[in-house]
């Protein structure tokens, strides 16, 4: 399905400004030199003209998507615009956003005024929520196959899991204590789940490194310092794991992506994807980035200039590209993107035709 969205890049162009006043010309679109420059008012048959924007006078402008456009249309304000919260809530920052195996739509977000999850059927109506007054900053969210529901609290250093319907089933990490044994994480950012149930946790901001643990919580080994080699991390800021068990790392302030085997041991780096926020891969192997060019952008922008990408998984190569804002990522079961946006916004990009095309 996500095929048919992809468009090859295969040709130059330049678009007028759609509030243009001027007549729709009856000449053929003027061409200058290898670059077409259609009239005012000429609409461009976008499966064919993509690329740089070069005008008459040899200005560069906009460049290429990376890979190729990928066509989605998005509603800006999922579960907020039409509202449905109950009266007088509405979202804080929103750090995180998942789906179920029933295409709810979790929230986990900082504001003040609604519970820090909040569930969303598909279409954006208020479900249920949960979990006020549990968590110190509200950061990372994640649902397993079974449709539980794991957090992580970078403010108190926690992992927790809670059952669909909100009651705490699993602690992971001590309330307020920053550490670096086998009990303790520092400022977690983000889980993943493997093959075999297996919990791998970014922790994250503080400790640079991912530590594994079974399916019942239990610890089983750890990897990774501070620094910039292979294996070294400058905040692990997201952890993702395909079906062979290969774990995909986001090394944010080094600005790339480490590939590990399912023990730690290092098999490849990708570090043509800017400063990644979140690493997102489906049970089939697609796999997906919300990224931002580089780690200065990134944090001088407030996670704005940013770009979601699907990336081939045995290459690393770009497949396609589109500008949004995040600071996560989710893939819906029927193939709709979520963006957890720091603007106090989710995003759904969903198919559907073009306005105007």
């Amino acid at each position: 399905m996500q095929t048919r969205k992809l468009l090859s890049l295969v040709s130059v162009v330049s678009l007028t400004t759609a509030c243009s006043t001027a007549p729709v010309a009856e000449t053929p679109a003027q061409t200058g030199g290898e670059v077409l420059q259609p009239l005012p008012g000429v609409d461009v048959d976008r499966d064919t003209a993509h690329g740089q924007v070069v005008d008459t006078q040899g200005r560069a402008g906009w460049y290429p998507h990376e890979g190729s456009l990928m066509k989605y249309r998005v509603a800006i304000r999922f579960g907020q615009e039409p509202p449905t919260m109950p009266e007088g809530w509405s979202f804080g920052r929103v750090s995180a956003v998942a789906t179920d195996s029933n295409n709810q739509v979790f929230v986990f977000h900082r504001g003040e005024t609604a519970d820090p999850i909040v569930v969303f059927d598909a279409d954006g109506n208020y479900v249920r929520s949960f979990g006020r007054g549990m968590f110190g900053n509200e950061h990372g969210l994640r649902i397993d196959r079974y449709d539980n529901v794991w957090v992580t609290d970078n403010g108190d250093h926690q992992v927790m899991k809670f059952s669909n319907d909100g009651e705490l089933q699993l602690t992971l990490g001590i309330k307020g204590e920053a550490g670096t044994t086998d009990e303790t994480f520092d400022r977690p950012a983000d889980v993943s789940f493997g093959p075999n149930d297996e919990l791998y946790v970014a922790d994250g901001y503080g400790n640079n490194r991912v530590v594994k643990f079974d399916a019942e919580g239990n610890f089983l080994t750890t990897w990774g310092s501070p620094g910039t080699g292979p294996g070294e991390f400058d905040l692990v800021h997201s952890v993702a794991v395909d079906s062979q068990g290969r774990v995909y790392v986001s090394d944010r302030e080094n600005n790339r992506i480490q590939i590990f085997d399912e023990n730690g041991t290092f098999l490849d780096m990708w570090t043509h994807l800017g400063a990644t926020q979140n690493i997102f891969v489906t049970p089939d192997d697609q796999a997906w980035v919300i990224t931002h060019r580089d780690n200065i952008e990134n944090i001088t922008y407030d996670t704005l200039a940013g770009r979601i990408m699907r990336i081939d998984i045995a290459t690393g190569d770009i497949i396609g590209a589109m500008e949004s804002p995040g600071h996560w990522l989710d893939v819906s079961p029927t193939g709709d993107i979520f963006i957890g946006s720091l603007t106090g916004n989710v995003f759904r990009w969903y198919d559907g035709p073009w306005e105007g095309m």
